[in-house]
């Protein structure tokens, strides 16, 4: 089988399509790069979609941490001290668990036991947790006069909020909060390695790797891959960041560097 034809078996295996059995014997290098980046396939959709929506709601606990309102605060403390404080590991378990549990007693919640929602919601208020924290610490960080200045200009409530707290906050918030998408890339591989089943043998990158390496007896071959995907998927995202971030910083003077200039030094 050449490599080409594999791509087309295994290329969108991990959703589904293509061939259904795994290659059992003489496994090729073209194999497990196709069903590794296969299944990579997940660790983006489920990185991409928690970073989505948990963006809105880390928002929510950020402003709701730093108000003086306790109704606000104080759930927002302790959503975020939960989430924070448990390994994201045990959050799959016991959420696996809830939904499987309530899947027993009402038939709605039987979505919630597959992994693409149920360990989705689990990375969502895991990342929702950890951005609140930085959005909070940005919070604080506000210089006062420029808030001082939106009063001045007669801004107040939600308009002083757009059009300066809030872009102000993302400014020096972002940084951290692109290491957190980072980080949230890299967590995607617990989800098959907990409660939720990878149905039909549908897996992420991690759960190829571990396969062809208990396959093989040779883990130096897939996990190798498996972090060379990873490094270039942390390169995109430093990029894809890295234009949001200048894209917030427009207003500001750059600096400009001097050019080297090489001068003979004659006369010491």
């Amino acid at each position: 089988m050449s490599c080409w034809q594999t791509i087309q078996d295994y290329g969108l295996r991990a959703v589904g399509i293509g061939e259904r059995l795994l290659p059992r014997e003489d496994f090729t290098l073209c194999q497990q790069f196709t069903l590794i980046g296969s299944g990579m396939i997940w660790n983006i959709y489920f990185g991409v979609m928690a970073l989505a929506c948990g963006f809105f709601l880390a928002t929510a606990l950020g402003v709701g941490k730093a108000s003086a309102n306790p109704w606000l605060r104080k759930p927002a403390e302790w959503f975020i001290f939960v989430f924070r404080g448990s390994p994201l590991f045990i959050q799959f378990f016991f959420g696996y668990f809830l939904f499987l549990t309530l899947k027993s007693n009402y038939a709605f919640f039987d979505p919630f036991t597959a992994a693409w929602l149920g360990a989705l919601i689990v990375l969502f208020f895991n990342t929702a947790a950890y951005a609140g924290e930085i959005f909070y610490g940005a919070l604080q960080s506000i210089p006062k006069g420029d808030v001082e200045a939106a009063d001045a200009y007669g801004l107040s409530g939600w308009s002083r909020f757009r059009r300066v707290i809030w872009p102000t906050m993302l400014r020096l918030a972002w940084p951290a909060y692109t290491n957190e998408a980072i980080f949230l890339f890299h967590s995607t591989t617990l989800v098959f390695l907990s409660g939720f089943p990878a149905w039909q043998q549908r897996g992420d990158a991690l759960y190829y790797a571990s396969y062809f390496a208990d396959k093989t007896f040779n883990p130096f071959v897939p996990y190798p891959i498996l972090a060379g995907y990873f490094i270039l998927l942390t390169l995109i995202v430093i990029a894809a960041f890295g234009l949001i971030n200048m894209r917030l910083n427009r207003h500001l003077p750059q600096q400009r560097r001097q050019k080297m200039r090489l001068r003979l030094n004659l006369i010491r």
